[in-house]
């Protein structure tokens, strides 16, 4: 992407602001005009200075009326430039923060389109996804500042004393010319070196963002184990790479902004010795007054000269964060696909016929598999870590699509199902569920937006939290993320209390709670399964048994199914599971101490 796509590509941010950016734009042409005014009022005080004191009667009261009028002019001018600055910056900086928030918006609307298989990429890790988004905004935003409250303004300045010093002398006016090739191609071979370097920064900026992200959610795992250091060394190796890389960036820079700079003094000095040449010869229209006007226009034809190695810097950093931005914004393939097929009744009559998938890293999660989760039943899902349970779950919620094979409900190929009917007719609770920032209320009425005050509290009760959260200074009101983990875990359950849908899907639901929590959780499940689907993932026996069917997996496909009595009865997999599980709790113990 060069400078002349990006800008086009941030157009269609821009147009709706289009009075804003016309405004700008006259205020800029003016606040242009005003740049002009020191070299004219110079270049005639200067002669009528001359003047004064050639004359034969030097006459004070004339130097004092001149020296009034100019001072009167000068300070007039910078009072209203001074306002004609402040309007086009107001002007140019609210464009500049609307365009952001709708870039902001803009993608923060895609991501929520993406299918899940999108944040499982490679790269696309939440650390590295946000620098991508908060550098992309930031660097799109600023270009927006460079191009309407910097370039424009400094452009249009040096159009006009370009302009100006042709009118007063056309070679003078090509000696300015001549230099601002030669700065601009120096520019474009400073950008061609540096665009590879860049690129590199960027991505030690992903890396370092992931990793202290990473430092954070493992900070328990990091401190049980004393590997402080090992982080350490981690972030230290990472750091020092990007200091290499921004190092020789800046050193880059460095040596081609002060060959721009020469040949800018170059110029300048073309500029006096070329004019002063003219007026000792007695060119026509050439004084003293016009060596300080030709100097101060071509101090203005400069200033973009002076500014333009910032803002082209700003400008091929907004062109590396830029191409990854809209890489997010303009990504089709990876946007969720829902039909549209929204039935009145939902059964949960699920059919899987040889069914395969592969996640994105390479794994093989789901191998010919072929099931049937029969509609009003309960359906356990056993087999070891890794066996596909969960992948299973996410393709029948539709979070990933199938490499091949079919997935029907009731009937209809999932694919044609409306995803987001589908998915309000589908309560699912998962080992770790998230908890956003808020208010336990808000949290629990995530589960239905329109849930009444009443209707939150009764799913609280049916979750075995509403005394704990009534315990609580606050109540209700009381922040979420305060709450234990075994709390947090009955937060999600009151969420799917209240949401109240004809399919469950449980993943290890019980996972964070303690035993007499489990028995009391257990008992609101078993009372909201009569008469609903429910698939349930387990590696509590005492959930599995109470099944009315169970599949056994193993590495991605059916091993064994049946009822559990069934299944038991056959040996293999599933009967060593059982009875490895009854060990590790030492059930002949708990019966001896029972007896």
């Amino acid at each position: 992407m060069g400078i002349g796509g990006l800008l086009r590509k941030l157009l269609p941010f821009v147009l709706p602001y289009r009075w804003l950016l016309l405004a700008t734009l006259l205020l800029t042409f003016a606040g242009s005009l005003m740049a002009q005014v020191n070299a004219v009022v110079l270049d005639r005080t200067v002669d009528a200075i001359n003047n004064l004191l050639h004359q034969d009667h030097f006459e004070w009261a004339s130097a004092a009326r001149l020296l009034l009028i100019v001072s009167a002019i000068l300070l007039g001018k910078e009072l209203l430039a001074a306002l004609l600055t402040f309007g086009q910056r107001i002007f140019g900086e609210k464009i500049r923060i609307h365009v952001s928030r709708d870039l902001s918006l803009r993608v923060v609307s895609r991501i929520l389109q993406f299918r899940m298989a999108f944040f499982s990429a490679d790269g696309n890790e939440p650390g590295k996804l946000q620098t991508r988004i908060d550098r992309g905004v930031m660097s799109l935003s600023n270009t927006v500042k460079n191009f309407f409250i910097d370039i424009l303004p400094l452009f249009t300045s040096a159009v006009m004393a370009l302009v100006l010093m042709f009118i007063a002398n056309v070679y003078v006016g090509l000696v300015a010319l001549a230099v601002i090739p030669v700065y601009f191609l120096i520019t474009a071979r400073q950008g061609v070196r540096m665009k590879g370097w860049r690129r590199r920064v960027f991505g030690t900026h992903q890396a370092l963002n992931h990793g202290i992200m990473n430092i954070i959610e493992s900070i328990n795992v990091i401190k049980s184990f004393n590997r402080e250091q090992v982080e350490a060394d981690k972030q230290t190796k990472l750091q020092d790479d990007s200091t290499v890389q921004q190092m020789q960036t800046r050193r880059i820079s460095f040596l081609f902004e002060g060959l721009k700079t020469f040949v800018e003094q170059i110029g300048t000095v073309l500029i006096i010795i070329l004019t002063a040449y003219l007026v000792l010869i007695d060119y026509p229209g050439m004084s003293i007054g016009k060596i300080m006007y030709h100097v101060l226009l071509f101090s203005n034809v400069s200033a973009p000269i002076r500014q333009l190695h910032r803002i082209y810097d700003d400008l091929n950093d907004a062109l590396i964060y830029a191409e990854s931005f809209f890489g997010i914004l303009e990504n089709e393939s990876d946007v969720e696909v829902s039909g549209d097929y929204k039935p009145s009744h939902v059964s949960g009559d699920f059919q899987l016929r040889n069914v395969e998938f592969t996640y994105s890293n390479g794994t093989h999660a789901i191998r010919d598999l072929t099931m049937h989760i029969e509609p009003g039943k309960t359906t356990a899902l056993v087999g070891l870590s890794g066996a596909g349970k969960s992948t299973i779950v996410n393709l029948l919620d539709k979070f990933y699509s199938p490499d091949s094979g079919t997935i029907a409900l009731d009937g209809k190929p999932l694919n044609e199902w409306d995803t987001e009917y589908l998915r309000e007719n589908v309560g699912l609770v998962l080992q770790k569920n998230h908890i956003f920032s808020g208010t336990i209320e808000e949290n629990i009425r995530y589960g239905c937006p329109s849930a009444s005050a009443e209707q939150v509290r009764q799913a609280a009760r049916q979750a075995y939290i509403y005394d704990q959260i009534m315990q609580l200074p606050d109540g209700f009101d009381s922040q979420a993320l305060q709450l234990s983990g075994g709390q947090q875990q009955r937060i999600a359950i009151a969420r799917m209390f209240l949401k109240n849908p004809p399919i469950i899907f449980l993943d290890e639901p019980t996972a964070s709670l303690d035993a007499i929590a489990t028995e009391q959780i257990k008992a609101s499940i078993d009372a909201i399964k009569q008469g609903r689907t429910v698939i349930v993932i387990s590696h509590n026996i005492g959930q599995i048994i109470d099944s009315d069917y169970l599949y056994v997996l193993d590495t991605g496909h059916v091993v064994q199914h049946g009822t559990p009595d069934e299944v038991y009865r056959q040996g293999g997999l599933y009967k060593d599971i059982f009875d490895a599980s009854a060990r590790s709790m030492n059930a002949d113990k708990i019966a001896e101490t029972m007896a």
